[in-house]
């Protein structure tokens, strides 16, 4: 078991005022002891972000973006480690790890240090105007793709001239220090990036109420995104916000079936369905409904459960007993009001010592049930039938939420189309791929502000007009 400390703080670690265990997602057995921070921590983390950052934002753009492709370059090298840590921690399959949570950060990295270079001044009329940075920046991530959403946040906030401290999910931890070693190598200097482990109850608390903090970016639950947004409010600190997700796949009478089956699996299965952003409810025409469920549960059933560090397994376990004793507690409620197809609470023998739950399908969902409005965060969908594309778009749109989406259709246009009547923060027409330079965010509860790419860099950056004369 490793044990690991609690807070990383002007280029040294420091132990912690206690720890917790961090529990192997297929079995529960301990794999770390990580230590655990205090509000003294934070004060110390914010102050030494603060004193970094008047000789940070001073490096050239150019200086600084060498460290960036560093950073991208070291965490590239470490794909083996963390696709491990992640399957250890999240339950996360090794291919996926491999592909998205080692490979995603690298991807965000690159098209961070390309979107930087368009970044300079803009002349209206007799104005300079010019991005600054903002200046000290907390991170508060969640534990789903605990890699990938620190470097959301830091690679623009680095790029733009910004300090950090980042506040790690406690689940999973263990990818925070792949990223310090890293950044070490990369060549950035003590203090411009902090990291505190903690409670949120305490950390991320203490960071989001700080008066020298400038910018909080979290991403997590909407009732901690409310919260967060709150204790911000009273030192009048800006915060972004990227929330929760109950998100709509659209199939108009035309789709290609051939297509839309396996995408639609692929869709409510990502990362376990742990995934704000998974494609949670399949809107489909009426008369389409029998052969869908068919050819769904077909195609799901023959996805392997199990280890996610053994090659043939598809879909992994939830990252711990409670997530796991949330999601069985969704299924048993739609037990009770839908119909459903396949999965349910049971789960196979070899399977009950871990966090497993089977792929769920209900159908014919009220769109205004428990199950079909609430995120679930877990291997479940729920289908709706429809008649016509009016109603299609009024269920999609029936939630507290506008995270993703996406349309299935013969023709792109019309796809595209339909796209925009749809109340969410970004939307795949016929499957089109996820673009880490175009801007990632929600509507509604999903939260406000944009990550990603040219959009993602300007939350960093506070505009000054200079008037000449």
């Amino acid at each position: 078991m490793e044990t690991r400390p609690s807070a990383y703080i002007a280029g040294r670690w420091r132990s912690g005022v206690d720890s917790v265990d961090v529990h192997d997602s297929v079995d529960g057995s301990v794999i770390a002891s990580v230590g655990m921070s205090g509000a003294d921590d934070v004060d110390d983390a914010v102050r030494a972000a603060r004193a970094a950052f008047a000789g940070w934002s001073a490096t050239s753009v150019e200086e600084r973006l060498a460290m960036l492709s560093a950073l991208a370059d070291g965490l590239s090298e470490r794909a083996g480690d963390i696709a491990v840590s992640s399957a250890r921690e999240v339950g996360s399959i090794l291919a996926f790890g491999e592909r998205v949570q080692a490979g995603l950060p690298v991807a965000v990295l690159r098209t961070t240090i390309e979107a930087m270079r368009s970044v300079g001044e803009e002349r209206i009329g007799n104005s300079r105007v010019r991005g600054l940075p903002i200046g000290v920046v907390a991170a508060i991530t969640p534990w789903n793709y605990p890699l990938y959403q620190v470097v959301a946040k830091l690679a623009p906030a680095l790029a733009a001239g910004c300090t950090a401290v980042i506040k790690p999910p406690q689940q999973a931890p263990l990818t925070a220090y792949i990223l310090v070693e890293e950044l070490e190598r990369a060549g950035v200097p003590a203090g411009v990036v902090n990291v505190v482990q903690g409670r949120g109850s305490v950390v991320g608390e203490a960071l989001s109420s700080h008066p020298d903090v400038d910018f909080v970016s979290f991403t997590g639950s909407t009732g901690a995104g409310a919260t967060i947004a709150q204790n911000a409010a009273r030192n009048v600190t800006k915060v972004a916000l990227e929330l929760g997700g109950k998100s709509a796949t659209i199939v108009t009478e035309d789709a290609d079936l051939d297509l839309v089956i396996p995408a639609a699996v692929n869709g409510y299965l990502v990362n376990n369905g742990q995934t704000c952003a998974a494609m949670t409810r399949l809107v489909v025409p009426r008369r389409l409904l029998g052969e869908i469920e068919d050819r769904l549960v077909a195609a799901t059933a023959e996805r392997v459960v199990g280890d996610p560090r053994q090659s043939d397994t598809s879909v992994g376990p939830m990252v711990s007993a409670a997530q796991c004793r949330s999601v069985l507690d969704y299924i048993r409620d739609g037990m009770n009001s839908s119909r459903l197809l396949l999965g349910g609470t049971d789960r196979p023998a070899e399977l009950t010592g871990g966090h497993f739950v089977m792929p769920t399908i209900f159908s014919e969902v009220d769109p205004d049930a428990r199950i079909a409005q609430e995120e679930i965060f877990g291997p479940v969908l729920v289908i709706h039938a429809v008649e016509g594309e009016d109603e299609a778009v009024a269920v999609a749109n029936n939630s507290q939420y506008g995270l993703s989406g996406s349309v299935w259709t013969s023709d792109p246009e019309h796809g595209a189309r339909l796209a925009r009547r749809m109340r969410t923060g970004q939307v795949a027409v016929n499957g089109g791929a996820f673009n880490p330079a175009a801007p990632f965010g929600g509507f509604k509860q999903s939260g406000y502000g944009r990550e990603l790419g040219r959009y993602g860099i300007n939350e960093y950056l506070e505009p000054q007009s200079v008037q000449m004369p």
